[in-house]
């Protein structure tokens, strides 16, 4: 039998008024861990998970999100059999700072080290190249680039995204540097090169592309987004390695 609507809004009443006074009762009810499951997983599925809290608040569940990610990482690293990446050679480390000392960027350093037969990623160089110390000058010319034109400037950028099932999205966004409007975001479990190339398009529809794209040295922004930036019109302007005081978005 189907209660009317007067019914469920009393029950829904006697229902919370009872919750009310066991929290009175008890101000921090003991709650296990398939309550905190539940809790976590309504916050995914349902978009008013936290209009009806009652006995919780919505920061905590949200920090139940993030231990529980916390935790199913450490353990995952933790794992004898899964040790990570292994170091380069500490000859081959050394023999990379001699060189970047001697004024070689990451670049050419990766080069010469694939001439002499060392199989190494460029983003591993980069990796450990000694860090340059900042220079004022180069500061002040890199703002005043900014402040010149930036009305014709957008960036870009990736962070990540802890999700309930415990695993990562790739979250890309491109913002404008003028008023700092989000001018797009979307997400993905896979950023791939034509990911990238389709939120662009997106991003910038119908001939609206701006004249300079400022973005970090991800190894993601690969030779093919290189090419369609340009395509478009637009100049991309890389950030310095371990500078990101020279990207707008550090600003934020």
């Amino acid at each position: 039998m189907c209660l009317s609507r007067d019914n469920l809004v009393i029950e829904n009443l006697a229902l919370r008024q009872q919750i009310a006074a066991l929290k009175k009762e008890r101000p921090q009810p003991a709650l296990d861990d398939a309550d905190r499951g539940f809790c976590v997983a309504l916050r995914t599925a349902w978009p008013r998970w936290a209009n009806h809290l009652v006995i919780l608040q919505a920061d905590t569940v949200a920090k139940w999100n993030r231990d529980r990610f916390r935790r199913h990482w450490a353990r995952i690293s933790q794992q004898q059999h899964r040790p990570g990446r292994p170091r380069v050679d500490i000859e081959v480390r050394h023999l990379i700072k001699q060189m970047a000392l001697d004024g070689w960027g990451a670049p050419r350093n990766h080069g010469e080290l694939m001439k002499h037969g060392f199989v190494v990623s460029e983003a591993t160089v980069s990796g450990y190249m000694p860090r340059r110390p900042v220079k004022p000058d180069q500061v002040k010319r890199r703002l005043a680039f900014l402040h010149n034109r930036k009305q014709a400037i957008v960036a870009t950028d990736f962070f990540t995204v802890p999700t309930a099932s415990r695993g990562l999205l790739d979250a890309f966004f491109v913002i404008d540097y003028d008023r700092r409007p989000v001018v797009h975001l979307n997400a993905t479990v896979n950023s791939t090169a034509a990911w990238v190339i389709q939120q662009l398009r997106e991003a910038f529809p119908d001939n609206t592309a701006p004249k300079y794209l400022i973005l970090d040295c991800d190894a993601i922004f690969r030779p093919e987004i290189m090419r369609f930036i340009k395509a478009m019109g637009t100049t991309p302007r890389h950030i310095g390695y371990r500078s990101p005081w020279q990207s707008p978005v550090a600003e934020q």
